[in-house]
């Protein structure tokens, strides 16, 4: 609004001044919505700058799994329960674990309890803890996961197998934020956040009495689903590059990288355990593979077959490319590191050997 005010009490506005006034007007309105955009660009731009700070331990750049990263951004400075859907080996307790790192609880515990290992008794033993003397065998008071991750967040794995004389009690914690421990009636208040986590179809599960529905709706605040490994093939390299890393220091053998046949056997293979089951074919391929590079023959025999039903035959141009990385990986050791000797025996001239090393894109895997 604009206000237009004299000190002259015989003076008349007219239409030169309404003129005048709007030419202001308009100017300032520009300005404003100038201003306007200005700040909504600096609230983004500080919004997308957490989430380059989110602390993550999950690899890829697909789009499907930046998205998983923005959902974090966004819920982990709440403090409302989450479900974290999807199948096995897609790494649920990975994404529990960064909303945690990332939220006002980062201080404090992280626990996290497998509801498909333990038996009815173990579990409510394990969330609710005991007495002493409370059963035969509880020779000491045991401290149940709720208690110890007071003010931290406890997860909880494949909570679609929980009985349901444990859904309710767990029912119970999430209303009134307070439980018993087994052979007690004394209360214990705490400050949990929950996150649940599962495989199976909830919706179903409800519809055939197997789990609450006023559970599933005090855990349903707000959900993730984790995309498949097949949905997001372009992250198979990222994610089997990052586990050679992984092996290759912990087993430690020297293994350069991977061959583009076997590359293209793991993007066609269709990964039905999801990461876990690359994380363990690659962990197989470093221990027991005979050279450098990992080969198609060092892969299980669920990815060659699954992988040569759908892989096409990698080109000539492929292969010359993995060849041409190999013999210039091989010559910079052999002159252990100096680029000027490696270039002579290459018969290259060193400002092309650098070019060539940038072009194959071999720079981090060379001795520093």
């Amino acid at each position: 609004m604009i206000y237009l005010d004299t000190t002259d009490t015989s003076a008349r506005f007219d239409e030169h001044h309404l003129q005048l006034l709007t030419a202001i007007a308009r100017f300032a309105a520009v300005a404003f919505e100038h201003a306007n955009h200005f700040d909504l660009l600096q609230n983004e731009n500080h919004r997308l700058r957490q989430e380059l700070k989110l602390e993550h331990q999950l690899v890829g750049q697909s789009d499907p799994i930046n998205a998983v990263l923005q959902f974090i951004g966004k819920v982990a400075p709440a403090d409302s329960t989450v479900i974290i859907r999807g199948e096995s080996g897609t790494g649920k307790e990975l994404a529990a674990r960064a909303i945690h790192l990332n939220s006002p609880r980062a201080a404090k515990p992280f626990l996290a309890i497998n509801c498909a290992t333990l038996t009815e008794t173990l579990i409510e033993t394990e969330l609710f803890g005991h007495e002493k003397g409370a059963f035969t065998g509880a020779i000491a008071l045991k401290r149940g996961k709720l208690e110890v991750a007071d003010g931290g967040t406890l997860f909880l794995d494949e909570v679609a197998e929980l009985s349901l004389l444990i859904q309710a009690k767990l029912l119970r914690v999430l209303q009134e934020r307070e439980f018993e421990r087994l052979g007690s009636a004394r209360p214990i208040r705490v400050d949990v956040r929950l996150i649940a986590a599962t495989n199976k179809d909830l919706e179903s599960a409800i519809k055939e009495k197997q789990f609450r529905e006023d559970l599933f709706y005090r855990l349903n605040v707000v959900s993730v689903v984790m995309p498949s490994l097949r949905q997001r093939p372009e992250d198979i390299p990222l994610l089997a590059s990052y586990f050679v890393s992984v092996f290759s220091k912990k087993c430690k053998r020297r293994v350069l990288g991977i061959s583009a046949e076997a590359r293209a056997l793991m993007q066609a293979y269709d990964w039905p355990g999801n990461v876990r089951e690359l994380e363990n074919a690659i962990e197989r391929a470093v221990v027991l593979g005979a050279t450098e590079v990992i080969v198609p023959d060092d892969l299980p025999e669920a990815v060659l077959e699954g992988g040569s039903a759908k892989a096409s035959i990698v080109g000539y141009h492929e292969k010359l490319k993995e060849a041409k990385r190999l013999i210039v990986i091989r010559a910079i050791e052999a002159a252990d590191g100096n680029y000027t000797i490696a270039a002579k025996e290459l018969g290259l001239h060193p400002a092309n050997l650098h070019r060539l090393i940038r072009t194959l894109g071999i720079k981090s895997e060379l001795k520093k």
